[in-house]
Order: C-alpha cells, then sequence, then structure tokens
C-alpha cells in the first residue's frame, strides 16, 4: 500500500537549487510570468480582432473571422510545436538561427508566449465580439448623432461598457492561459507542470509531487477569481443593461 510521504517537500532536490517546496513554487513563477505576458499579448490582439469583427467594413470583418477560423481549429499542442520547431525556419536565416540559439529557459519561453497569447486571442476575440453585439443598436447610433467618428463611438461608447459585460468569462480566459501554460512543459519550458514531472521523477514520489501542483494551482486561480470578482463589482454600472437581456444588478 502506497505511503504518502509529504516531508519529501522539505527535502533537497538534487539539482542544488533549495528544497522541493521551492523548486515548485520557482516553477509556479515561470508560469504566471509566462501567462501574464501572454495575456496583455492576446487581450490586445483579440481586442482589435473582436472589434474589427462588428465593423461595417465585409473585408475587415472576413479578415477578422479568417484570423479566428484558423486558429480556433488547431490544437494548443500543436500550435506550441509549430511556435517552437517550424516558425523559426520560415524567418529569415540569421533571425532564425538567433532564435535556436538563445539559451534556456528564455528558448522556451519566447514561442510559449506567442503560442498562448495567439491561442487564447481567439478566445478574447470571440468575447468582445460577443459583448460588442450584446449592446443596444441604440448606443451605437447615439454615439453617431453626437457627431463622433466610428473610432470615437467604439471608443467612448461600446467598448467600455462592451468590456464591463464580457469581464467575467475573459476572468475565465484567464484562469485557462494559467493552467494552459503547462503544455509548455512539451518544449522543455519547467513551469508548475514540468517541475512537478521532474520532482517525480528525481523523487519516484507521483502523489505528492501532483498533489503538490494541484494544490497551488488551486489557490492561484483562487486568487485570480476573488481579484476578478472585486474588480467586476468596482466597474459594473448599475443598470446597464445588454441587448436582450436584463439589467445588471448594481450595489
Amino acid at each position: 500500500m502506497y505511503k504518502w510521504d509529504w516531508g519529501i517537500l522539505l527535502r533537497h532536490e538534487p539539482g542544488g537549487t533549495g528544497r522541493y517546496l521551492r523548486y515548485l513554487f520557482v516553477g509556479l513563477g515561470w508560469t504566471l510570468a509566462t501567462a501574464i505576458v501572454a495575456w496583455v499579448i492576446a487581450l490586445t490582439i483579440g481586442s482589435l480582432v473582436g472589434t474589427l469583427r462588428t465593423t461595417t467594413n465585409p473585408w475587415v470583418v472576413r479578415a477578422g473571422n479568417a484570423y479566428v477560423e484558423v486558429f480556433r481549429n488547431i490544437p494548443l499542442i500543436v500550435q506550441m510545436f509549430l511556435w517552437f520547431f517550424v516558425v523559426p525556419e520560415f524567418l529569415p536565416k540569421a533571425l532564425g538561427d538567433w532564435i535556436k540559439q538563445i539559451p534556456p529557459p528564455w528558448g522556451s519561453y519566447l514561442p510559449a508566449v506567442m503560442c498562448l497569447a495567439i491561442f487564447t486571442s481567439v478566445r478574447v476575440a470571440e468575447q468582445v465580439r460577443a459583448g460588442i453585439n450584446s449592446l443596444p443598436r441604440g448606443q451605437r447610433m447615439a454615439g453617431t448623432a453626437m457627431g463622433l467618428t466610428q473610432s470615437q463611438t467604439y471608443r467612448y461608447v461600446i467598448l467600455p461598457q462592451a468590456f464591463r459585460i464580457i469581464l467575467p468569462p475573459l476572468t475565465s480566459e484567464f484562469m485557462n492561459i494559467v493552467k494552459n501554460s503547462s503544455v509548455a512543459l512539451t518544449i522543455g519550458l519547467l513551469e508548475l507542470t514540468g517541475r512537478a514531472r521532474a520532482m517525480q521523477e528525481f523523487s519516484f514520489r507521483v502523489f505528492e509531487a501532483f498533489a503538490a501542483a494541484t494544490v497551488i494551482y488551486i489557490l492561484t486561480n483562487l486568487v485570480v477569481v476573488l481579484a476578478m470578482r472585486y474588480l467586476e463589482n468596482r466597474v459594473r454600472v448599475p443598470g446597464l443593461i445588454a441587448a436582450g437581456g436584463a439589467p445588471q444588478a448594481g450595489h
């Protein structure tokens, strides 16, 4: 019968970096560093693409739809391998060779960030498009009636309301990007899951390694949920009504 040995977390790992518990928390640091940078890029690109898909220019809408369809239908792990192995081969030789010679962990970190950013930007684009389309048509017409250009209407009228509506699903997307960062272990990035796997290989304590990683993931995502819930309550507009929906509760 398997006997738990939680004391393994306080023993030193063979790499000489400290105890296993610290080893896992360093992995959490890489997980958060990957997820946060990727999220900033994903939110920027996704917001732009999602907004363009609601404009009146059919060619811009088609281009945005094509972007979404291409990256939405390629599995995440395949995209990770494409960014790590294939993309450098299509760049100019000098740049491709430089990327392939970047020392670890940065040689794995940069492709992981770009992969997660592009993969998540598609989901953000869908959320932004849905948030904009959920607003009453009168919002856009009011901006036009005030003499605002289309870009000004989006900037000052539509997007501030749309982002308030989609804040809860955006929270879920950020939690997803934290969890999806575990796929980066396949290209050699020792984030939290990668270090849990390395720990079980060093110590042969499979359950302790992945149980500890699971608890760390749960606590991290709990902090994210509480922080975003606080932000949602701070930015909520009492009485804001989405098209076909009920007014948001105010405080």
